[in-house]
């Protein structure tokens, strides 16, 4: 099978592959997806500015993020249950990072377990993100299991207390498959109670943040965040960077797209946290924006998955070389010979009739 020979083809290509409920698990959002829709959307309001005769001979896509060195400043996203896209899972996925040279962020509800993550992918950048469960104590042991195990950063999300109102799940009586999840089984081995999303604790507030960033020894990113009080309020209680992000338009529909959002949250606490941002990332130059607009990085889960949902692992390197090369593209013609050149001068807003 031959892969799409651009990232817009590759949806289309992974829907004949999934399931047909697991399809609509992965493409849908909440309400009637007016955010999923605007994510995309809202980076077509942005004009990249292209220069001329720069005298750059070559560009490089290499930065840093959250101490770690990456060829990409595209970091896989989390995304639960991949099993249900291509057998390759996360470990697959996290295979395909490494070899493009961006991080990994692995789901709580992941069919794959850290340990297997770090021995198949051991050159990996691998972050954690977190689920918090009502017994603080698991997801305690969860955190540290992988900060043995070589994970990197914990990614606290933030933007789940409860279940977003998601009608395409509802429509296809989705159930939540905690049987399947490692960190699920473990939970409930413990003797933690509870069915479905009802395991996660609904009341987290700051002071579990600052308890959190005070007792782990990796850096903790806030995901989930759009206001810029509430990344004030992060980087006061100690967390080391925000991801702006509306859960891929998965949970309030009608909120900010998260482009729209970033520049303010850059403006109240870029120099003090690392900023990046995820949800509506579908081509380079929606990277190349994002990065102009003041984020260190972002977050891709929906083109990685449908690359792995495709062709497996091959497939998910394909998306993020894709991702990686037209970012590359993007820095030659704007002039920048690398992402940390691109600045706010190389983007304008779009002048509407």
């Amino acid at each position: 099978m031959d892969m799409p020979l651009t990232l817009t083809d590759v949806e289309a290509l992974a829907v004949e592959q999934l399931d047909p409920d697991w399809a609509e698990y992965f493409r849908g959002g909440s309400g009637r997806e007016h955010t999923l829709v605007e994510n995309i959307a809202a980076f077509s309001r942005w004009r990249l500015r292209q220069r001329i005769l720069c005298g750059i001979d070559e560009t490089s896509t290499e930065t840093t993020i959250l101490g770690c060195s990456v060829r990409s400043p595209v970091v896989v996203a989390p995304v639960a249950c991949q099993q249900m896209a291509h057998a390759d899972a996360e470990v697959g996925m996290a295979r395909a990072a490494a070899a493009a040279g961006s991080a990994f962020c692995l789901s709580t509800f992941s069919n794959a377990s850290v340990a297997e993550i770090s021995a198949a992918a051991p050159d990996c950048v691998r972050f954690l993100q977190v689920y918090v469960f009502r017994d603080h104590g698991v997801t305690d042991e969860l955190i540290a299991q992988a900060i043995d195990a070589g994970f990197s950063a914990v990614l606290l999300t933030v933007d789940l207390p409860v279940v977003g109102a998601r009608d395409r799940e509802r429509r296809i009586h989705w159930a939540f498959p905690e049987r399947t999840l490692p960190s699920v089984r473990y939970a409930l081995e413990r003797g933690m109670e509870g069915e479905g999303m009802e395991i996660l604790d609904p009341a987290l507030d700051w002071t579990y943040l600052a308890r959190l960033a005070s007792s782990v020894k990796v850096p903790v990113v806030v995901k989930g965040v759009l206001e810029p009080t509430d990344a004030v309020l992060a980087a006061e209680h100690g967390a080391e960077g925000v991801v702006v992000s509306n859960h891929g338009g998965r949970q309030l529909d009608g909120v900010m797209p998260t482009i729209e959002a970033l520049p303010a949250i850059v403006e109240a606490v870029g120099d003090r946290l690392e900023v990046l941002l995820d949800s509506g990332i579908r081509r380079g130059t929606d990277v190349a924006t994002a990065l102009a607009l003041g984020a260190d990085a972002v977050l891709a889960g929906r083109q990685p998955l449908w690359g792995l949902a495709a062709r497996g692992e091959e497939g998910a390197r394909q998306v993020l070389e894709l991702l990686r090369e037209e970012l590359a593209v993007a820095l030659h013609l704007t002039g920048c010979r690398s992402v940390d050149e691109l600045t706010a001068e190389h983007v304008a807003r779009a002048i509407r009739p």
